[in-house]
């Protein structure tokens, strides 16, 4: 009988197969590591995103019906604007709680202007009013960074002060309107069918992404990050954040001539936007001391939280409870983002007795490991023990 030193045909084909899984499952795995990078913070509110329109579709089965949807989107416009203005703030580490007065002012603001100015030029009001909603915004930045004032109390006195101004202007009823041209961006269609404030989302949407991947937005991360390690690199710290103002101001702007165009002149306007816009960048996994998260999840948390309270709402349950929902996503995701899962594997991966603190994998009263011909290091003079 033979015996032979060579491996049989079966081996050969076993370490064959043994080769081509390892290779599938390294394969499988990178990809799921591309996929997680390009998702980033952002996946489960992508996941959410999807789980509620799920659900709106399974509840409403003519919801995705092109006018319906459409219209869905339109409602949304104006808090997926703000929260992209709103993330810009953040993510070098601030606040801006003026956003709902900006709108409300705004909208009251033209109202007023056009019923002393009945023929002013649409185009010419819409460019006013952005303007007036960067200068609200230069004015928070400057005031943030010059003055020191932290930008929660800054911004938290613009807003009283707007809240104010129009109470007083108007009396608490406002009597001016707003023209049918102007209107026509919150209200009207392009080519017959397509919101034009659906148009304008995406647009601002495709600004603030660009803006971001720009060197401007590498320096506001960086700027959130670690302002001191920022500022030791060359960067304008402080013009980064004055400008993060502005363009959260001019979106605030943009979001007041949507919300005037398809809901009219109110001196509520844009009550509870601010928070709403912070509820959604949160939601979107941007942490709140700045540094972390992007901008499309942040606009995602727009559409998840608009999709949320429109299934409540066929759900019959309250729109009072709105705030209570915002709350509880709030704390739930803040909590979630500061949990310190590391630390969690660590203890799991600590062998039963081992003393806190010790290194997984080494028991108790065990001496780590020393490189093959080296000794454990001991006190000068001293021997190991």
């Amino acid at each position: 009988m033979s015996t032979g030193t060579g491996t049989s045909p079966g081996t050969d084909t076993d370490k064959a197969t043994d080769a081509a899984e390892s290779r599938a499952a390294t394969a499988t795995t990178a990809a799921y590591k591309t996929i997680a990078r390009g998702l980033g913070t952002g996946a489960p509110v992508y996941a959410l995103l999807i789980v509620l329109l799920v659900a709106l579709a399974a509840t409403d089965p003519g919801f995705y019906e092109p006018d319906r949807f459409l219209a869905f989107v339109k409602r949304a416009a104006p808090l997926v604007i703000l929260a992209a203005g709103q993330y810009l703030v953040i993510v070098c580490g601030e606040f801006d709680l003026s956003v709902g007065a900006i709108v409300t002012a705004g909208v009251v603001a033209t109202a007023e202007v056009y019923g002393t100015y009945p023929d002013a030029p649409w185009l010419l009001m819409t460019a006013g009013l952005l303007l007036a909603g960067a200068v609200a915004g230069l004015v928070n930045g400057l005031i943030t960074t010059r003055l020191r004032v932290p930008s929660f109390i800054t911004t938290l006195g613009m807003m009283l002060i707007l809240e104010g101004a129009v109470f007083y202007w108007t009396g608490g009823s406002p009597q001016g309107q707003l023209p049918q041209d102007f209107r026509q961006v919150g209200r009207g269609t392009a080519m017959g069918w397509l919101p034009w404030a659906v148009l304008a989302c995406l647009a601002a949407g495709v600004l603030v992404v660009l803006l971001m991947r720009s060197d401007f937005g590498r320096t506001l991360i960086a700027t959130g990050d670690s302002q001191r390690a920022a500022h030791l690199a060359g960067v304008r710290v402080h013009r980064a954040r004055v400008l993060a103002f502005v363009f959260s101001g001019v979106a605030a702007a943009l979001a007041a001539v949507l919300v005037g165009g398809f809901s009219g002149v109110s001196a509520q306007a844009g009550r509870g936007y601010e928070f709403e816009a912070i509820t959604a960048v949160v939601l979107g996994g941007v942490a709140l001391g700045g540094g972390r998260g992007s901008v499309v999840a942040a606009m995602a948390g727009a559409f998840s939280l608009q999709a949320l309270f429109t299934w409540l709402n066929l759900q019959g349950v309250s729109g009072a409870l709105e705030s209570t929902v915002q709350g509880v996503i709030v704390i739930a995701a803040v909590g979630i983002g500061a949990a310190d899962f590391s630390r969690l594997r660590r203890r799991r991966a600590r062998p039963p007795g081992a003393p806190p603190g010790s290194t997984p994998g080494i028991a108790s009263g065990t001496p780590p490991a020393t490189p093959s011909g080296t000794s454990p290091a001991t006190p000068s003079g001293g021997t190991p023990s």
